[in-house]
């Protein structure tokens, strides 16, 4: 399948930029950039459900094929949380979620957790594709690095040996869960 265009589904500019650094070949532009600023509401109930919600928004909306991606963190020993509430866990923004992270995990032995992405193309034609992704870690005790954003800085990558806060893109792109998900995206279409 060709594609020149595509719209990304997401106000995220961390997200954005890695989605472009990873989906070369093709001009991406994201929903900000065509004038579409309302929020879509994420009443899924797991990545691949928020991800699809969000791309047959935008593809319905441009008549262009819309990427969304969803994509959050998951703890083993907080039962998966905060999974798909990631970016709204504390209600406050990235820098409060992670010290919500923290608190939580103040007494919590089982550390192991893992970034899970699902990625959705939507044709204007109603035609769906996707792709899923999960990169492992375990989640640090304090904040390490300040490169990335969200959870970066919490988590210990067991590909790299190191937290994502300390990761250049480039490493961080070569094994993020993102990157893992449109890679399985690309190798369906």
């Amino acid at each position: 399948m060709e594609l020149t265009k595509i719209v990304v589904a997401s106000s995220n500019e961390g997200k954005i930029a890695e989605i472009k650094s990873i989906f070369t070949g093709v001009e991406i532009v994201s929903m900000h950039e065509l004038g579409f600023t309302d929020e879509i509401e994420e009443t899924g109930k797991s990545f691949k459900e928020n991800a699809k919600i969000k791309a047959e928004t935008i593809a319905q909306a441009f008549s262009l094929p819309a990427l969304s991606d969803d994509s959050g963190l998951c703890v083993e020993g907080l039962n998966g949380a905060p999974g798909i509430y990631s970016a709204r866990f504390s209600g406050e923004g990235p820098k409060e979620n992670r010290k919500l992270l923290l608190k939580r995990m103040e007494h919590v032995y089982d550390r192991r957790a893992y970034f899970e992405s699902a990625v959705c193309l939507c044709m204007p034609n109603g035609k769906t594709y996707f792709g899923q992704g999960r990169t492992y870690g375990k989640i640090l005790y304090e904040e390490i690095g300040t490169n990335g954003f969200g959870y970066d800085s919490l988590f210990y990558s067991d590909d790299l040996k190191k937290s994502f806060g300390l990761a250049s893109d480039e490493e961080k792109n070569a094994v993020s869960h993102r990157y893992r998900a449109l890679a399985d995206l690309r190798s369906k279409l």
